[in-house]
């Protein structure tokens, strides 16, 4: 294959799975012996990662660059948008933020000034790689934001990249979907879409080949694959949780403990909660059964609550409180129930928070569950850090504004432990595997649980099969010579416009 090849999957709605069709096409082309690296120009995430550079990324960008087994740089995420509230975003340019920006301000001006630098990014991908398989962001047809558009059909143009348009057909009006998307695109964006791709698809394929010909007659494109309904998929999300708020994590396929109870496991689904991630550890051993929760009474008969990190660390105190979990949380405690606290959750546990970056609230009070004091400082701490706690290796990543004093307590990773409650600003400890059994046994311990952690639980073999099923579903259910085409030369020529279009 020559070099600079690429495709952009594009959605025709949020969540209709172009994260997961991007890794999926990475891990499939990564097996043919095929070097392909992920991009996505522009992304709106609370859940990100720091790269072995000190880069802040969208988590989904490192998850479909260990699909294609390389390591996730800033290349491939220049632009991420972390939401500080409905109308407002921290904007981090090449891993670094560089300010808050209303949403009018940045579609009004910002975001297109970003583009060169978005495509520069593309280019120096396709200088390094054999193939980039490009993210959309939302739908390539939102036609008030076509004009400054840095995601979907301005770099699909800019790259010449040929796209395909990824539609959820779970949740019904898929064919509705395609049509109107491709219908609504202006001459020279209509030329780059170069077909379909259904998603989640449960029953007999060929009920549904009717409607794939009809589709094909009605716009002269055709449909590259029609992938199943795939469950057990705990890959990273990006804009949101994929499940009701008081709902299991995930879909984890459920094995039995290896001791005689099982462990509950209570998040606290706080405002602006970033990299709730971070549980899909606990929920992947056996035995361990994880819960987002927003009531007091769903703490009672929880073994271990967890305060998540959060964007707003002042608003989801004061959002504790509004609810009565914070008096909840404050009971556990003192009697001696574990507690976890991870980066915002972990400050809102101390003392005592100075904060006129993120909130400008000034000094507010905390659940003082902690010997800590936080001071929000200008500068964001980006970090990997690696050490040990409950004598095992931890390693994890740091991503907060929020300076932590700790003036006692038994030391726990940056934080500290006070009873059975802990407090780190480490995301991802969890996924290391020694490190998740010792402090499970201890919660186990606290908790008065007959629970034991799995010996054997491997959070990255997990992690492994489940990119693996993404190749898998790609290899079996979509043409892949069809999309090697597409890769290897482009968009096919003499696609037919379909009407009514929009403006140049």
């Amino acid at each position: 294959m020559s070099k600079g090849g690429g495709l952009l999957v594009a959605g025709t709605t949020s969540d209709a799975g172009k994260s997961v069709v991007t890794a999926g096409i990475c891990r499939w082309l990564v097996r043919q012996g095929v070097r392909v690296a992920p991009f996505k120009g522009q992304n709106m995430s609370l859940n990100s990662f720091v790269t072995r550079e000190g880069a802040e990324i969208g988590r989904a960008q490192a998850m479909q660059a260990q699909a294609a087994r390389v390591e996730p740089t800033a290349l491939m995420n220049p632009v991420l948008l972390k939401p500080g509230s409905d109308r407002s975003s921290q904007v981090v340019l090449m891993g670094k933020p560089v300010g808050e920006l209303s949403a009018r301000g940045y579609h009004g001006g910002r975001q297109q000034a970003l583009f060169g630098t978005v495509v520069e990014c593309l280019e120096e991908l396709r200088s390094t790689y054999d193939a980039v398989i490009c993210e959309g962001a939302g739908s390539p047809a939102e036609i008030n934001l076509r004009r400054n558009d840095i995601v979907n059909m301005g770099i699909a143009r800019a790259a010449r990249f040929p796209v395909v348009v990824v539609g959820d057909i779970d949740r019904g009006g898929v064919f509705a979907q395609f049509f109107g998307t491709t219908a609504l695109l202006a001459p020279e964006d209509q030329e780059l879409i170069a077909g379909y791709l259904v998603n989640k698809f449960r029953g007999d394929v060929t009920l549904l080949e009717p409607g794939l010909d009809m589709l094909l007659g009605l716009t002269g494109r055709r449909t590259f694959g029609v992938l199943p309904y795939a469950h057990g998929l705990g890959i990273d999300e990006e804009d949101g949780l994929r499940v009701s708020l008081r709902g299991a994590v995930r879909e984890s396929v459920v094995a039995p403990p290896v001791g005689e109870d099982v462990l509950r496991v209570a998040v606290c689904a706080v405002p602006l909660m970033s990299n709730f991630t971070d549980v899909d550890a606990l929920a992947a051993e056996p035995g361990v059964v994880v819960r987002f929760v927003d009531r007091p009474e769903e703490l009672a008969d929880a073994d271990l609550v967890v305060v998540p990190g959060t964007r707003g660390t002042v608003r989801a105190l004061a959002w504790l409180r509004e609810r009565g979990l914070a008096d909840a949380i404050v009971r556990r405690a003192a009697e001696g129930r574990p507690v976890l606290g991870v980066c915002g959750g972990f400050q809102a546990l101390g003392e005592h928070i100075e904060d006129e970056v993120e909130s400008r609230a000034g000094e507010v009070p905390g659940l003082g569950l902690l010997p800590v004091r936080v001071r929000f400082a200008p500068e964001k701490t980006l970090a990997r850090p690696a050490g040990e706690a409950l004598g095992e290796r931890v390693e994890g990543y740091e991503i907060h504004h929020g300076v932590a004093d700790v003036r006692g307590g038994e030391p726990f990773l940056d934080g500290c432990r006070v009873g059975a409650v802990w407090g780190t600003h480490w995301h991802g400890s969890l996924e290391s595997d020694g490190f998740r059994r010792a402090f499970l046994a201890e919660v186990a311990r606290a908790a008065g649980r007959r629970f034991v952690p799995a010996p054997d639980t491997s959070f990255g073999a997990l992690r492994e099969e489940q990119l693996d099923t993404l190749g898998d579903l790609i290899e079996e259910h979509a043409d892949t010579d069809a999309l090697w085409k597409l890769i290897e030369q482009g968009p096919p020529t003499g696609l037919p416009f379909i009407a009514p279009g929009a403006p140049s």
